[in-house]
């Protein structure tokens, strides 16, 4: 059995015990469960990089590329997300794209959550949709007659949601700013010990959040790890 067959074996027993019901009724295996089948068989000998395609501060595409221990592409999907359009793409667009994009990449490899595209590119349908009629409204439009300044509306509290989703997007800049500066893989793995207990409390309430913050390891360690060959 070759290692992506073993992967897709264990990502159909991942799929049993994990999958979560979609509008609709299907089942689907998040991206995160789909990662950590895919690192537990393969480690570090396959690599999966990000690249951003488009981010004009209103539409955010990514890239997401599979490579062999070769560096021969194996794999790729993309995404798009439209900041604003939802709750999550409010603060986080960028990354939520970028776990999208990882879905379907790793579906090319056969190694998909039971729908080729991810649930945040199916739950962002019907916004996207929502968001080209608001624009093809605004399109043609009249201007409106002058009006006197709103007043300026009190700040909101946040929710806990929001603040939790603040939190977790600091600890991920935290990570990635700090990552770039190691020079050496065992640094990398002295900080993932440190920083366990702490992803796996973000893991609890937002798999997704815990799953960007993991990739950051990942990646730094597969840099390090192929510059130190």
């Amino acid at each position: 059995m070759s290692d992506l067959t073993q992967a897709m074996t264990v990502v159909a027993d991942y799929y049993k015990d994990h999958a979560i019901k979609q509008k609709g009724g299907k089942m689907y295996l998040q991206v995160v469960h789909r990662v950590e089948a895919f690192r537990r068989v393969l480690g570090a000998e396959y690599g999966v990089d990000t690249k951003i395609i488009v981010d004009d501060g209103h539409r955010v595409v990514v890239k997401a590329i599979i490579t062999n221990k070769d560096g021969i592409t194996v794999g790729s999907g993309m995404a798009e997300e439209i900041r604003g359009q939802g709750h999550v793409n409010t603060t986080s667009a960028l990354e939520n794209a970028e776990t999208s994009a990882i879905g379907r990449a790793l579906a090319s490899l056969g190694l998909s959550g039971g729908e080729y595209a991810s649930a945040n590119e199916m739950d962002a349908v019907p916004r996207k949709a929502e968001n080209i009629k608001q624009n093809q409204a605004v399109a043609v439009e009249q201007d409106p007659p002058s009006k006197a300044p709103a007043p300026p509306e009190p700040p909101k509290e946040m929710t806990r949601e929001e603040l939790d989703e603040k939190h977790d997007k600091g600890v991920w800049q935290d990570m990635k700013s700090r990552l770039r500066q190691m020079k050496h893989v065992n640094n990398v793995h002295t900080l993932f010990e440190s920083m366990k207990p702490k992803i796996q409390e973000i893991k609890q309430r937002n798999p997704e959040a815990a799953q960007h913050i993991v990739k950051l390891f990942l990646d730094a360690e597969d840099k390090l790890t192929t510059g130190e060959a």
